[in-house]
């Protein structure tokens, strides 16, 4: 007798009415669902249970044959529409020889002729690294400026000189007057005011630029 195969990644939506099947992709989970099979065995067993439901008798007996027979004959065209629909779903399906998954068209790659899990796609990884880096790289500029942010609340924004009220642009010095515009330091550290001119703050010890 041949290997089974797809005997982990299919679904069995058979019935007394008949037969069908969906099979999956082991990578990705897409499917393919077969044709509908309807069961002659199963029809005929219900038209005899109807049927001795209303006269009972003679047709009660034959009901109850039926049921017997259908059990055996049931699960041979079971067999045989199970190995119909395989045929079915075989072509939508390629088996990976080195992981051993069966995986649809989406989920093989056609040039090394392996899976994708076992074979990446190049161009989809370059892809898919350069949207990584991208985000790492929007993370790194989002960190950055949110230190920026935090050591600009720690100063004394100074819009205009404290001594001639010259605007400012930045800077140390007063570019009308020449003077300091800082009227107060605070620590780079810990955001203690400290007082102009000290190179460790008196209350963290961290040195001042």
């Amino acid at each position: 007798m041949a290997l089974i195969q797809f005997t982990r990644n299919y679904q069995d939506l058979s019935t007394d009415q008949g037969f069908q099947f969906e099979f999956f992709c082991d990578r990705c989970g897409n499917g393919f669902q077969t044709e509908f099979q309807s069961s002659l065995t199963g029809n005929v067993a219900n038209a005899l249970g109807a049927a001795s439901s209303l006269l009972g008798g003679i047709f009660n007996n034959a009901s109850n044959l039926a049921n017997r027979a259908k059990s055996a004959s049931w699960e041979k065209a079971h067999d045989t529409a199970f190995a119909a629909a395989v045929e079915q779903a075989r072509p939508h399906f390629q088996k990976c020889k080195r992981c051993g998954k069966f995986v649809d068209a989406d989920c093989w790659n056609d040039t090394q002729t392996l899976c994708k899990g076992c074979a990446p796609d190049l161009e989809e990884e370059f892809a898919a690294a350069q949207s990584e880096a991208t985000v790492q790289k929007a993370r790194e500029v989002a960190y950055a400026n949110v230190e920026v942010s935090a050591e600009k609340f720690k100063q004394t924004i100074v819009a205009a000189c404290p001594n001639c009220g010259a605007k400012l642009t930045g800077g140390k010095f007063c570019p009308e007057c020449g003077k300091p515009v800082a009227a107060k330091k605070f620590c780079t550290e810990c955001g203690k005011e400290i007082p102009a001119g000290v190179k460790f703050c008196p209350e963290c010890g961290a040195v001042q630029s």
